[in-house]
């Protein structure tokens, strides 16, 4: 019965029609529940879902991230435990237990909770997603913690007479290598950093742009986690005097990852850099990269145009690629023929045909992009335009009808027109093929549960370049976010659209702060004013602006 009464919230919500209710209640089984049914057909989201579950059985809705958790709850329940029967114990207070669950009718679950504690209980609906995450991100960090402590106790020992192969065989090298792996992937962690010094080995994740320390261990364990690493990525386990480059492709927890391995000698060994790629993931739509409704509508005239070349620039790191498979995923189509050269594929998209650079085998940008031209093409993305050679070829591919999308390193917009005529490329060239521009940086987002609202002070105020009071937001910290201030990012544009007074500009040689004044006037915002727009909103902080942009 309580089937067709959930389902009658939904109905009272417009999710459902009430003529569907009996419908909808047949297909419900043990194992799939209303709320399931009607998220899984798309009548709403599991967000919506979870709020009118919580009305119906009348249960705080709330964020897992947003608990401080008591660990020493969580070490009475093994991950198996928690993961098998849905729920996570987050505290005690005066008697009282909060759990977060995410089946309220999930009677095995509530059994299992109830054996675990006599006293009241009190429960927290959270989603099914945002708890299986936490377990196992609480799980990657408690092997992460016991096998740092086994490894202490280890070098601790009498050393033994063993080589290399033997140590890698050692059980705390191997598990720390998965745990680590583990833990960065919970912790939404882009880069693994494994750093050696004299005495010790320093861990750190870069989450949200910035680095955060770890952990530690003894230099003395450090050849078999070198040894791991090196044989998981495929590369030389015996070279260990040039910088080396390879690859891990991992399946964790139902998902593949793919992982680049980056080594570089330094004074005390090998630094490690781990590139955490999820293969899966990428499905942003341009609202989600950060463009603007305004941004969009550049966008769509560039991207409508048959032949050209548009470039992304940006510092490493910026999303450059993300934005570009963005693009590419707009546009493939069944009549449209794809074709990337790319060093290296970040990610595979269906119907794309995706080309990897391969220096050894003299496979350059340049090179691959002779051969791709030959392919019958109608739009090439090049993962990066390096040198002259590429530049030229990329420049005349697009003269001649193909759509060209590349990447560029430099501050600006308008200061790519400047980078490729420096790169030999002849001025009238340059105006003729490029379409558009578009500059990008990464800003953190505010964390939504503990962001605060302040006045602004004058000296604040006239950084915003604003005379009058304003309010603005600031950082605060909170289980969330982690006690950061911050939680995700978004990305800022710079998009430059070349009329007819721009391509005049660049075949007069003009200076870089002409064409800018050109851009802003053809309808450019400034990366500076894009962020500081997203000051005023409240989507990220004065000092993300300050740090991206000193002028």
């Amino acid at each position: 019965m309580y089937k067709k009464e959930l389902l009658n919230q939904f109905a009272a919500h417009g999710y459902v029609e009430k003529s569907m209710i009996n419908g909808l209640a047949a297909k419900c089984t043990p194992l799939l529940s209303p709320a399931e049914i009607v998220t899984s057909e798309g009548y709403c989201s599991p967000e919506e879902a979870l709020e009118v579950m919580g009305e119906y059985y009348g249960l705080p809705v709330s964020h897992v991230d947003s608990f401080e958790i008591d660990r020493s709850l969580l070490e009475k329940f093994s991950r198996i435990t928690l993961t098998k029967n849905r729920f996570l114990p987050i505290s005690i207070s005066n008697g009282v237990l909060t759990v977060a669950i995410c089946c309220p009718t999930d009677f095995i679950a509530l059994s299992a909770i109830k054996m675990a504690h006599s006293g009241p209980i009190s429960y927290v609906l959270v989603s099914e997603e945002q708890l299986i995450n936490k377990i196992q991100s609480f799980a990657a960090s408690r092997s992460t913690s016991n096998v740092l402590r086994d490894l202490k106790e280890t070098t601790q020992e009498e050393p033994q007479e063993t080589s290399v192969v033997d140590e890698v065989q050692n059980a705390p090298a191997v598990k720390l290598v998965d745990s680590l792996i583990n833990e960065a992937i919970s912790f939404r962690a882009s880069d693994i950093h494994i750093e050696p010094f004299e005495k010790t080995v320093r861990v750190r994740y870069r989450i949200d742009g910035s680095l955060h320390e770890r952990a530690e261990f003894p230099i003395d364990s450090y050849p078999a986690i070198c040894a791991r690493l090196k044989i998981l990525a495929g590369i030389n386990i015996a070279e260990r005097r040039i910088p080396q480059d390879g690859r891990i492709n991992m399946v964790i927890n139902d998902v593949e990852y793919d992982f680049r391995v980056s080594t570089l000698p330094t004074v005390h060994g090998e630094k490690f850099v781990v590139r955490i790629l999820d293969k899966t993931a990428f499905n942003f739509t341009r609202e989600e990269l950060g463009f603007t409704q305004k941004e969009n509508a550049v966008i769509d005239k560039i991207l409508a145009h048959p032949h050209g070349i548009v470039l992304l620039t940006g510092p490493t790191g910026c999303g450059k690629s993300t934005t570009l498979y963005s693009f590419l995923k707009e546009l493939n189509k069944v009549d449209v023929n794809i074709v990337t050269v790319e060093d290296p594929v970040e990610y595979t998209l269906q119907g794309i045909n995706q080309t990897q650079v391969n220096t050894k085998a003299n496979m350059t940008f340049a090179n691959a992009l002779r051969s791709i031209l030959r392919q019958d093409p109608n739009i090439v993305m090049i993962g990066e335009i390096r040198d002259e050679e590429t530049a030229q070829i990329a420049i005349r591919a697009a003269i001649t009808g193909h759509l060209v999308f590349s990447t560029l390193h430099t501050n600006d917009a308008p200061g790519s027109i400047n980078r490729l005529i420096d790169m030999g490329v002849e001025p009238y060239l340059v105006a003729d093929a490029v379409v558009g521009v578009i500059a990008q940086r990464l800003v953190k987002k505010l964390c939504p549960q503990c962001k605060t609202k302040i006045k602004a002070t004058p000296a604040e105020a006239a950084m915003l370049k604003l005379t009058g009071p304003v309010e603005i937001y600031q950082p605060c910290g909170c289980p969330f976010c982690n006690n950061t201030g911050y939680k995700g990012r978004t990305a800022v544009h710079e998009i430059m659209y070349l009329n007819d007074k721009i391509r005049y500009a660049i075949n007069d040689r003009a200076y870089l702060e002409n064409l800018r004044d050109l851009s802003i006037e053809n309808g450019m915002t400034p990366l500076w004013e894009a962020c500081r727009e997203l000051v005023l909103d409240g989507t990220t902080s004065l000092s993300e602006l300050m740090s991206l942009f000193t002028e």
